[in-house]
């Protein structure tokens, strides 16, 4: 084991922290040729387990013993500083976090306003947008492209889908880039902002109900059967905005610095847009933006991979790794990026009963986002060097926390 190995590497478990993070395609590369399954460090000193391969993530992703009930593993998160049974302290009473039967009445309801109809209905307005934001850049120079356009774009978006009044969209933008954050100092007061803007946004919409989707799930709370509780239907609403928002900014991110640092596929997808689509699995398998699951716990004792994990055990998978590890069409290289890759395999949106409700959004905001970007900037360069790009250093998100470039606009 080299010296740059073994430094990711405490009391024989894979330190999955800031350094890790940093590099986290390669480190799970040299994980995935030792095995499917390693003990890990969370934050917070938590110990569990993390799976890096594709057959072993798919089987952990809908394992009857891996529950999202932390019950079993009370004692080790009350001691690591987790409030437990206070929703309101995290994401709140949402589907991310429930087994079934309560996930399924709780994602039914959540799915019975966030409609396909209503995400299809989005694109104009997503292209309008796009385009506002690259109306605004000067015809040339040097800008962050997080700031300019990766975070505003989805940051738009989902405020106007949800209804949130722009004199709120500075502090949304800024609480929901630490929701996820988790060893973050921001993390819980920006949960707490968060909580307490939709809170005050839910009573708003009560009163004078209109055409978004935070009053469509007010009416779902309000008159369908089975009816999420007033606490569910903020932690449904914060879980859609957070994982609506920061998925999207930071999977813009990561697909741009991708095609920067491979010109011929930048250059590919500009002169064939029609593969863009396809292009989108190929990011989301390549470097998507959701780098590891949310935690699941053992709910006794049983075998995982050849791996002992006791109840209570711990256990998230790498997403980002098991599409590196997926047996991809025309038996082709998945360490390469291929923009015209027929049919990537990923698990980048999950798998099973917790697979992404948001998944049609992100495509569609990804797809519209990158063309607005590729035709209208024909000239785009990175402007710092790539191994000087800082990159969010907890969480479950992987992304980097500003994106300098050079361009020039059409």
């Amino acid at each position: 084991m080299s010296p740059h190995e073994q430094c990711l590497y405490e009391d024989g478990r894979v330190n999955l922290g800031p350094a890790f993070k940093a590099d986290a395609p390669g480190q799970y590369a040299r994980l995935r040729d030792r095995g499917p399954i390693h003990p890990a460090h969370f934050h917070l000193g938590l110990r569990g387990w993390v799976v890096v391969g594709y057959d072993l993530a798919r089987e952990a992703l809908t394992h009857p013993g891996l529950l999202k009930d932390s019950t079993p593993a009370a004692e080790a998160l009350t001691a690591a500083g987790y409030v437990l049974n206070k929703p309101s302290v995290g994401l709140g009473a949402q589907m991310l976090e429930a087994d079934p039967p309560e996930h399924g009445r709780l994602r039914r309801l959540a799915s019975a306003a966030f409609t396909a109809r209503r995400t299809a209905e989005l694109a104009p307005r997503v292209e309008q947008i796009a385009h506002d934001l690259i109306d605004a850049l000067p015809a040339a120079g040097e800008t962050d492209l997080v700031e300019a356009f990766n975070a505003p774009l989805p940051t738009t978006v989902i405020a106007e889908l949800f209804g949130i009044p722009e004199e709120h969209h500075a502090d949304f933008r800024r609480w929901s880039s630490y929701a996820l954050q988790v060893a973050s100092p921001e993390h819980r007061p920006a949960l707490a902002g968060l909580h307490a803007l939709l809170a005050d946004l839910i009573a708003a919409k009560r009163r004078d109900p209109r055409d978004d989707l935070l009053s469509a799930l007010v009416g779902v709370r309000d008159e369908q059967d089975g009816r999420l509780s007033e606490e569910e239907l903020v932690g449904t609403a914060m879980m859609l905005v957070v994982a609506g928002h920061e998925s999207t900014v930071n999977l813009l991110g990561n697909a741009t610095l991708a095609l920067l640092r491979h010109p011929d596929q930048l250059r590919r997808l500009r002169e064939r847009p029609e593969l863009l689509p396809g292009a989108v699995e190929e990011f989301l398998r390549y470097d998507t933006s959701v780098e590891r699951s949310t935690s699941r716990y053992a709910a006794y004792d049983l075998e995982l991979g050849g791996v002992r994990i006791p109840r209570g055990g711990i256990v998230v998978v790498a997403l980002g790794s098991a599409g590196h590890d997926a047996p991809q069409a025309e038996d082709t290289d998945p360490s390469v990026l291929d923009v015209s890759r027929p049919g990537a395999r990923h698990l980048a949106f999950g798998h099973g009963i917790h697979h992404c409700l948001g998944a049609p959004l992100a495509r569609l905001e990804t797809a519209i986002g990158l063309r607005t970007l590729l035709s209208r900037v024909p000239e785009l360069e990175l402007a710092v060097p790539v191994d000087s790009l800082e990159w969010i250093g907890s969480g479950i998100i992987r992304g980097v926390r500003s994106l300098p470039v050079r361009y020039r606009l059409a």
